[in-house]
């Protein structure tokens, strides 16, 4: 066998991973990391201090008080990850952690491009794509009728 066979059968065997496994890993993995960001801006529950503090120090957002982007952040990093998880509301909580991203990206921490690149292309990937078979939307879809 030469190595382009090689490289051939491997290329046919990992073209058989189903597109449900790669849209659960999009849905996931970044699901994972907000939903853990969203959990050091907790103090049981309620917004801790530290996270209040960031956003009036570090972050500075325009257009909007610290106080509430806080509160927004922490919400949004809690309920859009349990979404993806599920598979429910997949493109609507893609787009929504997407522009979480964005903000991030532009007004937060600029240099932090590449890792918020892989961020985005999970997130564009599912807004493009949906959840895929393995989801409550998909469950939904079926039963109802829809797409």
């Amino acid at each position: 066998m030469t190595a382009l066979t090689g490289l051939t059968h491997a290329a046919a065997r990992l073209a058989r991973i189903p597109d449900a496994a790669l849209l659960l890993a999009a849905r996931l993995f970044p699901a994972a990391l907000f939903w853990q960001s969203g959990r050091t801006k907790m103090a049981g529950w309620r917004l801790s201090d530290n996270a209040l503090f960031l956003f009036e120090d570090e972050y500075r957002l325009p257009l909007i008080d610290p106080a509430v982007a806080a509160h927004l952040a922490a919400l949004a990093e809690h309920l859009f990850p349990l979404l993806l998880v599920a598979g429910f509301a997949t493109r609507l909580s893609a787009l929504a952690l997407l522009t979480m991203t964005a903000v991030i990206q532009l007004f937060v921490y600029p240099a932090a491009w590449p890792t918020h690149g892989v961020w985005a292309t999970c997130f564009l990937l599912l807004i493009a794509r949906g959840a895929g078979s393995w989801s409550l939307d998909a469950a939904l879809a079926r039963r109802f009728g829809g797409r």
